[in-house]
């Protein structure tokens, strides 16, 4: 069996033309035990707990729930408390002006006060702060969301891909193999007189080129395990082999698909939409926030204080003296005062700061606007493009299967005529390609279905993490 050379796969091609994979299940050479083979579902596992982008978005979950709790914390009190020990205070005074004589008072003092405030009216700012915190959290998580159903997509087709080209290596060394057992079978006709010199020629040059296949193949297939680890975040000099998949339930597929309904899907199941529209939801908010400077601040506030003199003295008296205070403990207690006190603050103009506050909120949420317009509008081009390529693949499987019976048919024709000596090389080797051609377009067809179905499941948001 030979196949063309397959060069650079285009993008499309790696994501579709990964049948093969799925059709062999290979071995790959090499010391890694059966307990080392990573499923599909635990190469997923791997991927979700290290991917640096989940935890990103882990990390903008966890800050938006702590502002969150900042903007819950802002309809209860503030509470301070303040102490204050003053070890040594003297003041002079003019005990009698026209003489200059003074007195001196020299005392130790101790003040403590409790105070809390509640606002009572601030223009709805922590109102809006808070539905913004709100809706800021919730697209966080579904940011998360979000995310994760992209690894999963990616994690999927990297890992398909080392399937498609271990399956390329295998059909590669396939064919050197046959290329060889060729070589020797048209010596041996040549030495008899049976081929010419030129088919010997023309048969060693294609097994050189079978040589040449099998090598980019085996390249090509370590590059996709690495591009796997890189997924992965696995130590790259770390050997893994993944295990193969079933076929039994592609052609299960759905043969028809309602638009309308995958579009409605779409809608309500992306999480970036609804991550999108959770965000300008906020920044809807942020414009009543910004407003709020220009309504007046009304705040209660009550005050508990008390206050002590450890040591007073004084030369007022004659002959000077130290007053005999009640233990400080007593006096703390004795002296406990309090003030209940409402306040009202308005910034009658501040240079237009709140105005340009305002407006900036006010653009902040017509982009996210666009910007959740556009991304619905993405969303449904992405879906009739998924759609459409889904609906071609079984027309492509079609066209595909009778491609490969017309390709079987002509090669057990030519190949006859080739070991009776009645066809040339370049029959026989032209035939053998068509074969395995068709063989790969329809292999192609047949999981470009499956793969495509995939793709329309990640259009729709319909992948699960899980």
């Amino acid at each position: 069996m030979t196949i063309p050379s397959t060069g650079k796969l285009s993008s499309f091609i790696v994501l579709t033309a990964l049948i093969p994979a799925l059709f062999f299940s290979t071995a790959v050479s090499g010391a890694v035990t059966e307990k080392d083979r990573l499923t599909l579902s635990e190469c997923i596992e791997i991927a979700l707990t290290n991917a640096s982008s989940v935890k990103k978005a882990e990390n903008a979950v966890r800050l938006e729930g702590s502002d969150l709790l900042k903007s819950y914390g802002q309809f209860l009190p503030k509470l301070s408390v303040s102490a204050d020990y003053t070890p040594l205070s003297l003041n002079r005074t003019y005990s009698d002006p026209s003489t200059r004589s003074t007195e001196k008072t020299q005392t130790e003092r101790v003040d403590l006060s409790v105070t809390t405030s509640l606002n009572l009216f601030n223009g709805f700012q922590d109102y809006a702060s808070l539905q913004a915190a709100i809706k800021r959290k919730k697209a966080a998580g579904l940011s998360l969301s979000r995310a994760r159903q992209i690894i999963v997509y990616d994690i999927t087709q990297t890992y398909y891909q080392v399937l498609l080209n271990r399956e390329l290596l295998k059909i590669a060394n396939e064919n050197l193999s046959s290329s060889r057992d060729q070589l020797q079978l048209t010596k041996r006709q040549y030495e008899i007189g049976i081929k010419p010199v030129t088919d010997y020629y023309q048969q060693e040059a294609e097994t050189s080129n079978s040589e040449l296949t099998a090598i980019k193949a085996d390249n090509q297939l370590r590059q996709s395990r690495l591009e796997l680890l890189r997924r992965l975040r696995i130590d790259p000099s770390e050997e893994i082999s993944i295990a193969g998949i079933t076929v039994d339930s592609l052609m299960l597929l759905p043969v028809n698909l309602n638009r309308d309904s995958l579009l409605s899907q779409g809608l309500a199941q992306r999480k970036d939409l609804e991550s999108s529209l959770s965000s300008t939801s906020a920044a809807k908010w942020d414009i009543t926030r910004a407003a709020a400077q220009r309504y007046p601040k009304v705040d209660l506030t009550f005050n508990l204080f008390t206050g002590g003199y450890p040591y007073y003295a004084t030369t007022a008296a004659v002959p000077p003296s130290s007053y005999d205070y009640p233990p400080l403990t007593d006096q703390l207690s004795d002296l406990v005062g309090y003030s209940l006190g409402l306040s009202l603050n308005w910034t009658v103009f501040d240079g237009f700061i709140t105005r340009n506050n305002v407006e900036q909120a006010k653009i902040a949420y017509l982009n996210r606007g666009l910007d959740a317009a556009d991304l619905k509008h993405d969303i449904a081009i992405d879906i009739q493009i998924a759609a459409n390529s889904y609906d071609a693949a079984f027309s492509q499987i079609e066209t595909a299967k009778k491609g490969l019976q017309a390709a079987e048919k002509a090669f057990e024709t030519v190949k006859r005529k080739y070991d009776l000596g009645a066809a040339n090389f370049v029959e026989s080797n032209g035939a053998k390609a068509a074969l395995v051609s068709a063989q790969s377009e329809y292999s192609q067809a047949t999981y470009n279905l499956a793969l495509q179905k995939n793709i329309l499941d990640f259009a729709t948001g319909s992948i699960s993490p899980d």
